[in-house]
């Protein structure tokens, strides 16, 4: 008898809660994420000053397209997740690349905080991890510093 009533008291708490999770394009708002945003905003867009573009094109859809410079592809992402981890860390999940052949989905964490944003963690679905605590392990390298451009 006491296990159903905490079962059910474990469903009420948990219901209203589920009903009012924060979709991702709600999270991106609160995070004022969307818009321009680079290392240097004055700088043209380089592999070490990318340029990244966060739009809403649809209804509770949002796209990320991370610009490198003349002479590479644009990086596109598209946000299918996200959840809030801390006051200044938000985890989401994505596709990389939709409707390519390097399409994949990736797990991110990214530091918000005072008008910028670091890439703190990705990681391919069944694969290694590429960013771990801010830092490209493949180079030993901080992933960019970006800065709200508008």
């Amino acid at each position: 008898m006491r296990l159903a009533a905490v079962m059910a008291l474990v469903a009420a708490i948990a219901v209203p809660a589920a009903a009012h999770a924060e979709t991702v394009d709600e999270l991106f708002h609160a995070f004022w994420l969307f818009g321009a945003w680079a290392p240097d905003c004055k700088r043209a867009a380089s592999p070490v000053n990318p340029h990244v573009s966060i739009s809403a094109p649809g209804a509770g859809q949002v796209l990320e397209e991370h610009d490198l410079g003349s002479g590479f592809a644009v990086n596109r992402y598209v946000m299918l997740t996200a959840e809030l981890l801390s006051d200044d860390l938000l985890s989401v999940s994505t596709i990389f690349q939709p409707g390519t052949a390097e399409e994949e989905r990736e797990r991110l964490i990214f530091r918000v905080y005072g008008g910028t944003r670091r890439t703190m963690f990705n990681q391919p679905e069944g694969g290694a991890v590429l960013v771990k605590d801010g830092v490209v392990l493949s180079n030993g390298r901080k992933t960019p510093l970006l800065h709200k451009c508008d």
